[in-house]
């Protein structure tokens, strides 16, 4: 049902109605595009460690963002930039957001393909780590297990939650799809599995290797903690499964930020569809057949930004965008279940509006982990999209009376 771009924006188009619809527009903007710039931030954080791999040092100033809430410091502890703001502008996330952004530009094909040979070399990154790292554990890392308790646990959930954006992705490109109502729920549920299995034995490896605090506000922990470990005595050999998971990483962030770019323009995309934005974003390019217009503004808004904040700064505005989508989605489920029992689905969310509710009540939950100031950046972002919608895109909507 519905098998058309445009991710949870269309859904709650069709279910909930034009207002719901743009404030979860409104909100997918700002989940996609903080989403990817934390990425993209974590791409630059990976490909200095490659720089140094390779004894190449380039000056700092080029390769950190501008604002560093916790400073920056080298594996000695020493410090690079003290916390706050600094005199610099982080080049390799700024580029790296461009590239893609040419990239998807020029077309679909082009990029799926290349989309799906970096996701399988990223999965033999995870994987070769996994596998090494295990033998370098230090079971004494993990006592105690959980430091700072419960409530630590809710926030560590609350702030990595942005990583499952992609599972929203998919579903952005269901026009795309031979047949979206088969396709899309299984490749959803698929790589949630997959995706879910590897989390876990990623952060069970990283931290029996070195000590949690270590890796904190870290851009780029996994492989930072390869090259803390392969100093020490009989560890040489992590030094080249270093490199090996520096090359699947970065690969893997870019066919992310390739993911979230291409969710993000199709959201734009749809949205001027219906109006709620100018038709520009809704163009087509003559040759290539994209929204080119839309994925250009798209990459702009995110490259900017990236080379000015840390990844952490950006991942919490994410978080609450992504989760307060999650919300809205599950309740369409249960109101349109109520409303229109009778309609064909592709897909029934199984055992009725059970599923739905403990989906609204656990993203709630995520949420409260939150800082008070992400919420309130949330909210002004919220206010900023109503006033929006209410002076621009309301009159033109194909609903307006006058």
């Amino acid at each position: 049902m519905i098998p058309i771009a445009g991710s949870a924006y269309t859904y709650s188009y069709a279910v909930l109605g034009e207002l719901i619809a743009w404030i979860i527009g409104w909100d997918l903007i700002l989940e996609y595009a903080f989403a990817n710039m934390s990425v993209s931030v974590g791409f630059a954080s990976h490909l200095v460690n490659a720089l140094d791999w390779f004894n190449i040092h380039l000056d700092p100033k080029w390769l950190e963002p501008t604002y560093l809430p916790l400073g920056a410091q080298d594996l000695a502890g020493n410090t690079i930039f003290a916390p706050g703001m600094h005199y610099g502008f982080d080049i390799p996330a700024f580029l790296i957001v461009l590239i893609i952004t040419v990239l998807l530009v020029r077309g679909i094909r082009e990029s799926a393909t290349t989309n799906n040979i970096m996701v399988l070399v990223k999965i033999g990154a995870i994987l070769t780590f996994v596998f090494f790292g295990l033998s370098f554990i230090h079971p004494a890392n993990y006592h105690p297990f959980a430091p700072t308790g419960m409530g630590g646990i809710l926030a560590g959930g609350s702030i990595i939650f942005f990583t499952y954006i992609g599972f929203d992705a998919v579903s952005t490109a269901s026009e795309e799809c031979r047949k979206p109502q088969r396709d899309v729920p299984i490749g959803i549920i698929c790589t949630l599995i997959v995706c879910t299995i590897l989390y876990i034995g990623v952060a069970a490896v990283l931290t029996g290797l070195v000590p949690w605090q270590s890796v904190a506000g870290d851009g780029a922990p996994v492989v930072n903690a390869l090259q803390r470990v392969s100093l020490t005595p009989g560890a040489h050999r992590l030094h080249w499964v270093r490199l090996a998971v520096l090359f699947g990483a970065i690969l893997g962030m870019i066919s992310s930020i390739l993911v979230g770019q291409y969710g993000q323009a199709r959201i734009w995309f749809a949205m001027s569809r219906d109006r709620m934005l100018p038709d520009k974003f809704s163009s087509i390019h003559p040759r290539f057949r994209t929204p080119a217009f839309a994925t250009w503004v798209a990459g702009i808004l995110v490259a900017i930004p990236a080379g000015l904040f840390d990844v952490g700064t950006l991942a919490e505005m994410s978080n609450i965008g992504t989760l307060f989508a999650f919300v809205l989605v599950s309740i369409g489920v249960i109101v349109l279940r109520f409303k229109d029992p009778t309609r064909h689905r592709g897909f029934r969310v199984p055992l009725g509006p059970i599923i739905p509710v403990l989906s609204v009540f656990f993203c709630i939950l995520l949420m409260a982990g939150l800082p008070a100031r992400t919420w309130i950046r949330f909210f002004v972002w919220l206010v900023i999209g109503l006033v929006v919608y209410y002076f621009y895109s309301r009159k033109r909507s194909e609903f307006y009376k006058g």
